[in-house]
């Protein structure tokens, strides 16, 4: 009982215009929908329905073929388009060749009378709903076009977010050192970026480096430079902003120079003891507990104080959940321009995926599963729930496209060759591709097929 009820309330948001010559036909299809749980409203001629969408537009429109004047199919000509609702067609003369015109026409289903009622229902049920999804994907497209600035660059309209971009905004012109807090791909690069872009240095260099990439023992020449050899990040970022990711991983040896340079703007350069001035602003960053480090002994107190003075904590995805949808959005018109395919449109089980995730890897791994879902899309498979599943079930999330598309072709090579057996001219016309470039990717990925039979 809860199931049907919860079903017809679900149906209570949808409104069907039907459209038919037969008044006798035009009222039983009407009770059917009302009992059904739809809003009905019902009309006996084509240019009638043409005068009525000027003022309410409908989730579905159920109309018959043959009737006087406007049959269907010019009901279907004269209002296809990209956000019209769909048409579901039903006939008593109908047969194949005008079923095939009226689905060649845009039609999104045909149906020939005596029809089975639970067909027509679901048909105008799905119709509806895909309906309903195209204009929330369009209205999501609509809103990422009108935005600009900082709401295009860190996106959502949650109160977490929007507090972001005010503090952003009134920090942006202070000198003194910022540290962002937040867990690993919540955006402190894009934040520590747009710090720099509105901020009076904006006309400078923007240098970023993550401290955990930098090998120990070259850390000191990296930072600062040698008299006989390159420049170093800080001569390089002179005039501008350092940005210091992963800030935990610095060696501690290194910190005591750090916090000289913070105090005194100089810093000396391996092999010499001339101090060099230095005018730059730094912004630093962390996913970890500096407090801990410290009562470890693993990072100076006094470095911490000068660099947290300024704090900017990002949140998470999962505290975010009502920008998901608009977040994904964005990532899909990137990647589709990217592979120059139209963004695949979401269905109401794919936006329930998208928001059930706890999106562990916050807005990265969301970036990740927008690169997956537009590759899968290419060849028409795959769903979103799939795409959000990590590569080979593992938690670890690639770091840029070129490793996400790397990922993602590994295991799709690997899965066709599995599934024809080892055939590869099977595989490479599964996969769309030719047999040379298989034979390349196969090289390229490392890919064993006496591993995978």
């Amino acid at each position: 009982m809860k199931k049907k009820q919860s079903q017809n309330n679900e149906l209570a948001k949808y409104l069907v215009f039907i459209v038919d010559d037969d008044k006798s036909m035009r009222d039983s299809l009407r009770t059917l929908l009302e009992r059904a749980g739809w809003q009905v409203e019902s009309f006996s001629k084509g240019e009638d329905i043409l005068s009525r969408l000027k003022i309410v537009c409908p989730d579905v429109i159920l109309s018959d073929v043959r009737m006087p004047n406007m049959s269907g199919l010019d009901l279907l000509d004269n209002i296809k388009g990209t956000l019209s609702p769909p048409i579901v067609l039903i006939s008593a003369h109908g047969d194949i060749p005008m079923a095939v015109q009226a689905m060649q026409n845009g039609a999104y289903s045909f149906i020939e009378k005596p029809f089975d009622p639970h067909r027509l229902l679901a048909a105008l049920r799905n119709g509806a709903r895909q309906h309903r999804q195209s204009l929330e994907t369009a209205r999501l497209r609509d809103r990422l076009r009108s935005l600009s600035g900082l709401d295009r660059i860190l996106l959502g309209q949650t109160n977490a977010i929007k507090e972001l971009r005010e503090e952003i905004i009134d920090l942006s012109d202070m000198k003194s050192p910022i540290m962002l807090l937040g867990e690993t791909g919540t955006g402190k690069g894009l934040v520590a970026r747009a710090l720099h872009d509105l901020g009076t240095n904006s006309g400078g260099p923007f240098i970023a480096i993550n401290c955990a990439t930098i090998p120990l023992d070259n850390f000191e020449q990296y930072m600062f430079g040698s008299v006989n050899g390159a420049r170093g990040v800080l001569s390089k970022a002179d005039g501008g902003t350092l940005f210091l990711d992963e800030l935990a991983a610095m060696p501690l040896q290194m910190q005591a120079k750090f916090l000289r340079i913070i105090e005194t703007n100089e810093f000396c350069m391996v092999g010499t003891s001339e101090a060099k001035k230095v005018d730059l602003r730094i912004i630093s960053a962390t996913n970890e507990n500096l407090d801990n480090l410290v009562a470890q002994g693993l990072f100076r107190k006094d470095l911490l104080y000068r660099l947290n003075n300024i704090m900017l904590t990002l949140p998470p995805l999962r505290e975010r959940k009502n920008d998901i949808p608009l977040l994904f959005a964005h990532f899909l018109e990137q990647q589709s321009s990217i592979f120059e395919i139209v963004p695949p449109t979401l269905s109401a089980k794919d936006i329930a995926a998208l928001l059930s995730h706890d999106w562990q890897g916050n807005v990265r791994e969301l970036r990740h599963v927008a690169e997956r879902f537009v590759m899968a899309a290419r060849r028409g498979k795959f769903s979103l729930a799939d795409a959000i599943k990590r590569d080979n079930g593992t938690d670890e999330v690639p770091e840029n496209l070129r490793g996400a598309v790397a990922a993602f072709e590994r295991q799709l090579i690997a899965q066709a060759i599995k599934t024809h057996q080892g055939r590869m001219d099977a595989v490479a016309e599964a996969l769309g591709i030719g047999r040379r470039t298989l034979n390349e990717k196969i090289v390229k990925l490392g890919l064993k097929k006496e591993e995978l039979l």
